[in-house]
């Protein structure tokens, strides 16, 4: 049996802004139990309808070293089962306490998700889950094939595995600026160049999860062609050429 890991920013029915939300909510069910243990990770936003937080059951708690930050972070996981999946939620009030899952302020989102990133690998061993495969989904996940090559490679826990970066908008990458997120990130200064999380003088989370992801996948067939071209591809349409064979269109 497989392990996978689903980690995303928004899955139905808890919270939902497109259809991220609707795939990361459909696709688990869909695969077959007997040769697929599938479980979801998401933040636990404070605006997740209370129908749903209300049963939510501790599991454990930790602190982790985050940035700059002299005090390590808070990080509580939730867990909740919904037609027949195992959902774990990443809990820290000072970056989700919210009234929805997105603000205003992309250096407050980048920063919320750069947290979540690494709460989501540093949670595993903790819930005492072992994927084969992490499935991220778009930006907000970006950093999790990163980090996994990063400061958890050597720890033999998270050795052997794999993950997949699925695009869902192109247009969205977590875009900020590059000296600020290595210093919120912890990440090597090895990792900010052109060839890898810099793009046109920024850090860009999206485009670090598609270089260091195993597989790259999109919504379709089709936008897996049309993202290879300048006019579709967002400025990363070399970076898409490149990967030309790790990247699969499977339609929503």
């Amino acid at each position: 049996m497989k392990n996978i890991l689903f980690a995303a920013s928004e899955c139905v029915p808890f919270v939902k802004t497109g259809g991220l939300a609707d795939v990361v909510g459909a696709l688990p069910k869909a695969l077959y139990k007997g040769d697929y243990d599938v479980r979801v990770i998401l933040p636990n936003y404070t605006c997740i309808p209370w129908e749903y937080r209300g049963k939510f059951k501790f599991v454990s708690n930790f602190y982790m070293d985050y940035g700059q930050r002299s005090e390590p972070m808070f990080v509580g996981i939730m867990e909740y089962e919904y037609e027949g999946i195992t959902f774990y939620f990443i809990d820290n009030e000072y970056y989700f306490k919210c009234d929805k899952p997105y603000t205003d302020s992309v250096r407050w989102d980048i920063e919320r998700y750069i947290f979540f990133c690494k709460a989501v690998l540093a949670a595993m061993p903790v819930i005492g889950f072992h994927p084969d495969i992490i499935h991220c989904h778009d930006w907000q996940t970006g950093l999790i094939p990163v980090y996994l090559k990063d400061m958890f490679a050597e720890n033999p826990f998270y050795h052997g595995i794999k993950t997949i970066m699925t695009i869902h908008n192109l247009k969205f990458q977590g875009v900020w600026d590059l000296q600020k997120v290595q210093d919120i990130t912890g990440l090597k200064s090895y990792f900010f160049t052109s060839d890898k999380l810099e793009a046109f003088g920024d850090a860009n989370y999206l485009k670090g999860g598609i270089v260091y992801a195993d597989i790259v996948t999109t919504v379709s067939d089709s936008y897996a062609e049309e993202i290879k071209m300048p006019f579709y591809g967002e400025h990363l349409d070399g970076l898409m050429r490149a990967r030309s064979n790790s990247l699969v269109g499977i339609v929503n």
